[in-house]
């Protein structure tokens, strides 16, 4: 473990910091700071040559600001000699951005992940992707970690009665029966119309739900509408309060105002992103599952050998 070095961006120096600590290794010291400018400087304050690097950092909000940090964070690994630059993206920004769906867009997730392979990074690893095919944009070695075991344990704990789990779209449908079956309950899928970003409008919903408590499993939450939207969708359908699980809790914009709606039981995310002000907002109806055990195993796996999939996403960890 000599030739490990860990280091943080500044978007989530806590999760680093447990990551570390579950590792029995120290925080790389490293200096990040803007000048007025804005402009990102960063100085490796430790000798990095021929040490593999693993620098931490979420691509959350703000996520331009992150990301340019991010990769200044690779250049200067690189130039100090650093043997790999192994990258852990707890939130890969960008994602939702994975394929076109209008004439002249541009696709996003693929240009982040050509400009991270470009600068310098040699692994990626990351937690539920927005859509399992980004993988595919690198060139490089991806690790792709689920969250779902941490949150399929806490659902187990709470006993819900008479219970559906709810896919609020036909992509995370395959995660919805993942989810069900390891619950033993029915499963829905909700379809929607998406008319403009952060927008969307549920049609149909293909599934019971009446009389039941729903689970509704996501990757992320945003601005909420899209939550909101099928939570009221169900409830106009006869379902009880909901529970609402995601991976990723980004809360942006007037996310706090719509997901304090009385039709919502518990939200459960993980800490991929920093949000101790949201935290404090919602008080008990927020879970915040903790994430850096996964993380840690999955480093530790890399160092020495194995399979990820085996021992992580299998729920071993």
């Amino acid at each position: 473990m000599q030739k490990i070095k860990l280091f943080s961006g500044t978007s989530n120096r806590k999760l680093a910091e447990q990551v570390c600590s579950l590792l029995g290794q120290p925080l790389g010291d490293v200096a990040i700071t803007r000048q007025q400018s804005g402009e990102i400087h960063v100085s490796y304050q430790e000798p990095i040559r021929t040490c593999d690097v693993f620098i931490i950092q979420a691509m959350s909000h703000p996520v331009n600001e992150h990301l340019v940090e991010l990769l200044v964070l690779i250049d200067a690994a690189k130039r100090a000699s650093a043997n790999k630059i192994n990258l852990i993206l707890p939130y890969y920004g960008y994602a939702r951005q994975e394929r076109k769906t209008a004439p002249r867009e541009p696709i996003s997730a693929k240009l982040v992940a050509e400009v991270l392979t470009t600068v310098g990074a040699n692994r990626i690893v990351t937690i539920d992707l927005h859509a399992d095919p980004i993988q595919g944009f690198f060139e490089i070695p991806v690790d792709h970690l689920t969250a779902l075991d941490l949150i399929i344990q806490h659902l187990k704990s709470k006993n819900i009665e008479n219970p559906v789990v709810v896919s609020p779209d036909a992509g995370r449908a395959s995660t919805a029966e993942k989810l069900a079956g390891e619950l033993d309950c029915p499963f829905a899928i909700m379809i929607k119309n998406r008319p403009a970003h952060n927008q969307t409008e549920i049609t149909h919903i293909i599934g019971d739900v009446a009389g039941k408590t729903p689970i509704i499993i996501e990757d992320l939450i945003d601005t909420g509408n899209t939550i909101v939207n099928v939570v009221n969708a169900l409830k106009q359908n006869g379902a009880e309060n909901a529970y609402v699980c995601a991976t990723h809790g980004l809360f942006s914009g007037g996310a706090r105002n719509l997901l304090a709606s009385p039709h919502i039981s518990e939200i459960v995310v993980t800490d991929t992103i920093a949000m101790q002000e949201e935290h404090e907002a919602y008080g008990e109806k927020l879970i915040i599952l903790p994430i850096a055990p996964i993380i840690a195993a999955a480093v530790q796996i890399i160092i020495q050998g194995g399979s990820i999939d085996t021992q992580i996403n299998s729920g071993k960890v």
